[in-house]
């Protein structure tokens, strides 16, 4: 007989197995420290303890309650909207020919063969833009610019947007970084996000990864994007039976 379908307890008729204790153990903080004999026997205690009130509440009809009703079916509603979700994710179930294709569609996203390191300072209009490249060609740092001047989040680390594959950026900011020579400082560039002065501090070339190799983020990358077209068609499907009223 396998250990874990011991019975362990029972409580009023309801069954307690060894699996069921491993089962809590694993959903709780901490369960790592009750995984021994003396752990799993303080929380088969607990366990029985918790059949123990329940059976109380039944008893009592808290079940009965409003304040009780109210939240069960704010735990109802949010394990429905999950199950809804996972209805439409499960339509997304890809062979070894979708993944292949996928990646020879996508691969300079998925493996690039060449990646950029760069910088960025982000205002509105062209005329301040204008002023703060002329700071810089004066002798100001780009990142203390970035500090100063940029509305972009990246402003607090100088302006970094770190390391990043070609085709990530709008099409506007990849040709500007494409006109760049390594270390230099680009005129404001236009895009749907304002003006960028844009620093290209590196470049790296390298093979792109075979799909065996890049496998399982393939298929991590695949899910996200197809699932997200299931969830828009769905949206879409239904969106026109639902009264929505937006005030932001």
């Amino acid at each position: 007989m396998d250990n874990n379908n011991k019975l362990l307890a029972e409580v009023n008729g309801k069954k307690i197995y060894r699996n069921d204790v491993i089962s809590f153990m694993h959903n709780i903080e901490g369960g790592a420290r009750f995984q021994n004999e003396e752990g799993i026997k303080v929380l088969a205690d607990e366990m029985v303890n918790q059949e123990i009130i329940l059976a109380d509440a039944y008893k009592n009809k808290l079940d009965d309650e409003d304040e009780f009703k109210n939240e069960l079916k704010l735990v109802k509603d949010n394990m429905l909207k999950n199950y809804a979700m996972h209805k439409i994710f499960e339509a997304v179930n890809p062979t070894d020919d979708d993944l292949k294709k996928y990646y020879e569609d996508n691969k300079e996203l998925i493996s690039p063969n060449k990646t950029y390191t760069a910088s960025h300072i982000l205002v509105d209009d062209i005329d301040k833009a204008n002023k703060i490249y002329e700071e810089i060609k004066l002798g100001l740092d780009f990142k203390e610019a970035a500090k100063k001047y940029s509305k972009d989040p990246s402003a607090a680390s100088g302006g970094s947007l770190g390391t990043f594959p070609k085709g990530v950026m709008v099409k506007e900011f990849q040709d500007g970084l494409d006109s760049l020579e390594i270390g230099e400082i680009s005129k404001p560039v236009k895009s749907q996000f304002g003006y960028h002065i844009i620093k290209l501090e590196d470049i790296q070339n390298e093979e792109p990864k075979a799909f065996d190799e890049v496998k399982e983020q393939v298929y991590q990358t695949y899910l996200m994007v197809k699932r997200q077209e299931k969830y828009l068609e769905k949206l879409k499907e239904i969106s026109k039976n639902a009264e929505v009223k937006k005030y932001y």
